[in-house]
């Protein structure tokens, strides 16, 4: 049975010292809590955070990470940059990249296939912009997203990859997919990496949903049969609305 996965994605959000004081009370308030948790702070961020987080049961990831060991890539950070800090998940593909980096699929692609490579788990993330929903175009975004995205994986890197759907009008916006919108987008995902990889390594595949998930709203989504966690953008920076979440099958 998939275990539900809640990752907080804090963006470009909090200083060192914010975080740090943020992710000691998280460790201490989400350490009885029936879900895998992750957080995702800024670069600068990671070193306090997972100082801060050591011994605890929360994941601590990265928002973004380079497809080369490393070299004249000013600006740029590597997987034993992280590796180093004590950093083995990363979240790719994110639609912010996507839309104001103009990260293509088969870049994405070859950043989950390095990280993995370097022994990184993976949260990857696909999602349609309003106008590719409306125009039915749904089928085929998420389609090419997830086939281009694990090309080139094994049955056995699956393992390592989480896949984030994140219908990109929701994100931020206050707005969000019905549970029934967002179920069938999940499944049609699962029916994808099935049709790649087979229905044992479908049925195994954690999918999140991420998209205005708030307290309010999330013991509906994870109701759903094939949404399997949450990644949390807003929700997730301050601990009175991160921790009803984080509990929600409590």
């Amino acid at each position: 049975m998939r275990q539900l996965y809640i990752a907080g994605n804090w963006k470009m959000n909090k200083t060192p010292s914010e975080a740090a004081l943020f992710a000691k009370e998280l460790a201490e308030k989400a350490a009885d809590a029936k879900v895998k948790v992750m957080v995702a702070p800024t670069f600068v961020c990671l070193p306090a955070v997972v100082e801060a987080l050591k011994g605890s049961r929360v994941i601590v990831a990265a928002q973004n990470v380079n497809d080369h060991e490393g070299g004249a890539y000013t600006g740029e950070v590597s997987c034993d940059m992280l590796s180093d800090i004590g950093v083995k998940t990363v979240i790719l593909g994110h639609s912010e990249r996507r839309q104001y980096y103009g990260e293509t699929d088969e870049f994405i692609n070859a950043k989950v296939l390095f990280a993995l490579k370097k022994g990184f788990d993976i949260v990857l993330c696909v999602g349609e912009t309003l106008s590719e929903r409306e125009s039915g175009r749904l089928r085929e975004v998420l389609g090419r997203q997830v086939k281009v995205g694990l090309s080139g994986l094994s049955a056995e890197d699956m393992a390592h990859v989480t896949i984030a759907y994140e219908p990109v009008w929701a994100i931020g916006t206050g707005k969000t997919a019905t549970p029934a919108d967002a179920e069938d987008a999940h499944a049609f995902i699962r029916s994808v990496v099935a049709g790649i990889f087979g229905s044992d390594v479908a049925e195994n595949t954690i999918i999140q949903y991420g998209g205005s998930v708030k307290s309010g709203n999330v013991r509906e989504l994870m109701a759903q049969k094939d949404i399997d966690g949450a990644l949390v953008g807003g929700a997730s920076l301050t601990l009175d609305q991160f921790l009803p979440i984080i509990h929600c099958v409590d």
